[in-house]
């Protein structure tokens, strides 16, 4: 089994998740402190291009 081809979709998925909320708290008025959406914003960003990294130096073997 091989783990990277888990874990690149799910750290990928896992990333959007995170910009999309962060984006969502950023636009709405009260949407929470500055502090909270920026590290949601960069962790999201650090997940996504890693699992996005993972996809594409992943080859399929079978």
């Amino acid at each position: 089994m091989n783990f990277k081809r888990i874990f690149g979709p799910l750290l990928t998925l896992i990333g959007l998740g995170a910009l999309i909320y962060g984006a969502y708290l950023f636009l709405v008025p009260e949407g929470g402190d500055w502090k909270t959406i920026l590290v949601l914003l960069v962790l999201g960003l650090i997940f996504f291009s890693s699992g996005l990294g993972l996809l594409k130096t992943t080859k399929d073997r079978s």
